[in-house]
């Protein structure tokens, strides 16, 4: 369709509906243009959707596509890139039957030839025969490993130089049902994250720590520090990550929630995981604090806000502060349907179904319990997959976040923008034809100030498909500093999230 036709000519989301058909087990040289920091040493590790077909069968959901592992060395002022699929029982599921044969988030799968009458019967009644294992959204290192993770609780560890498939952790039905792609490692090396928990007969948001060991298994010592219950029973709301401040951690209760009714007549008929899904947006958001030390819980209401991703929260001058990227709705999740994207150029609706902005709520902390707080905007553009100065200011007062320019029917759409918290500023970053993925920072290690570092991001090509760029930022200007080119064999993916790895002998 000529450009002119389109109602979002400035943005291409087939993109998303890539293939990788040739892992890079090699590391492949790429082509610098100007000079990459001598102090960034290091691995950039990616993960997202890096086949979205199998033989005739294409996945419907960009959530759903198998977990690609991207990896990109940086070492004097170069950069090698790789790539390879993680090795997880889907995986191996699908590939050998070359159908999808694992019912995914929003796919639903086809009958395995492989598996007899018996099997299917028998699946009836276990539960987790048929869970994905799918560990395609995030990287996170759990001690001195590196784990990739998706919204089940079943993580793989991953060789951070060859990508390969190393073990595997599933966590103890008793303790976790499910948790975010999104826990938060803690300066002294303890990972937090949100599940949910059935205790004494009551269904519970949970938070789970994983106490630091550098040589032990954290997932053994597991254990279950706070919790809350849900404000409708056998209705959870549904989250993607969560916050944590200095005294509290922060639950947000959007009106998304999990129908358990419909979740276990999964297992009944074959339906894929977002037909658990209902929204209620006649209700206003919910906010939860837990008391990090004594387990206490308060909780507020604000305007009804729908959210993915949180950018940070933090304590200051008497109040906690939950900074997010909000949605009016749930429909960006129909946005990502397979369906959603091959026809959003004729959908006049398209737009606001994407419309994220950035919102701060504001929490007295000596608000009584059940009180509405205000929220406010905190610059008025599109903006997601958030990354700030992790280990200076999570969880801390903060000025700076950065991200992805999210309004397709923008501009902005395809580009890499940084946001000023207090003045509502925003600088940017773009190139026609580009698709950068979440900018991740990188502290200068001779900085004084918050913004000094770099920015990280793989760029895509939507007028070349077997090409990848390591694009170098200032974070402070956003001008460009280096950027590594790649040509690959096969088409280049799409990824979610990814974790940088600082090189211990440089």
């Amino acid at each position: 369709m000529p450009d002119t036709e389109k109602l979002y000519p400035n943005y291409d989301p087939t993109i998303w509906l890539r293939t990788c058909e040739e892992e890079i087990n090699e590391p492949l040289e790429g082509k610098t243009t100007g000079v990459i920091p001598s102090w960034l040493q290091g691995t950039l590790l990616r993960n997202g959707p890096g086949c979205n077909k199998i033989g005739s069968c294409q996945y419907e959901h960009i959530f759903d596509g198998l977990a690609l592992i991207h990896r990109f060395a940086i070492k004097d002022g170069k950069a090698t890139y790789q790539c390879r699929f993680l090795r997880s029982e889907t995986y191996k599921k699908n590939m050998t039957a070359q159908r999808i044969v694992v019912t995914e988030f929003g796919t639903r799968s086809v009958p395995d030839p492989c598996r007899t009458i018996f099997d299917r019967i028998s699946s009836v009644f276990n539960f987790t025969l048929e869970r994905t294992d799918n560990a395609g959204v995030s990287v996170y290192p759990f001690g001195d490993q590196i784990y990739a993770l998706t919204e089940v609780p079943v993580m793989f560890k991953i060789d951070p130089v060859s990508l390969e498939t190393t073990g595997k952790e599933t966590l103890p039905h008793s303790l976790v049902v499910n948790h975010t792609a999104h826990p938060h490692v803690m300066p002294n090396g303890d990972v937090y994250n949100v599940g949910m928990n059935t205790l004494k007969g009551d269904l519970k948001h949970v938070i789970v720590k994983f106490s630091y060991s550098k040589t032990g298994n954290m997932f053994e010592t597991a254990e279950i520090v706070g919790g809350a219950r849900p404000r409708w029973k056998y209705n959870p709301a549904y989250m993607h990550s969560f916050g944590v401040t200095e005294n509290y951690f922060v639950i947000i209760e959007q009106p998304l929630v999990i129908s358990i009714l419909n979740y276990l007549r999964r297992f009944v008929v074959k339906q894929p995981f977002s037909t658990t899904l209902v929204s209620y947006p006649e209700y206003e958001t919910n906010i939860i604090l837990i008391n990090r030390e004594t387990g206490d819980e308060k909780r507020y209401s604000t305007d009804t806000i729908y959210f993915l991703h949180i950018i940070n929260c933090f304590e200051k001058d008497g109040k906690l502060n939950v900074d997010l990227c909000s949605y009016k709705d749930a429909k960006v999740l129909d946005a990502m349907f397979t369906s959603a994207i091959n026809n959003m150029q004729s959908n006049p609706d398209y737009g606001q179904w994407c419309q994220s902005r950035p919102k701060r709520i504001e929490i007295p902390l000596d608000a009584p319990p059940l009180s509405h707080v205000e929220t406010h905007l905190i610059a008025d553009l599109g903006v997601e997959t958030p990354m700030i100065n992790y280990k200076l200011c999570n969880g801390k007062p903060y000025r700076y976040f950065y991200g992805i320019g999210s309004d397709v029917d923008t501009s902005y759409a395809g580009s890499i923008v940084k946001v000023d918290t207090k003045s509502g500023a925003v600088l940017s970053w773009q190139e026609s034809k580009c698709y950068p993925s979440e900018p991740v920072f990188i502290a200068n290690p001779d900085g004084q100030d918050e913004d000094d570092g770099i920015l990280l991001s793989a760029v895509l090509w939507s007028n070349n498909d077997r090409a990848i760029t390591l694009l170098v930022l200032n974070a402070k200007n956003l001008e460009e500093i280096a950027r590594t080119e790649f040509s690959t064999p096969s088409q280049t993916t799409k990824c979610f999230h990814g974790w940088f790895l600082p090189d211990q002998n440089k």
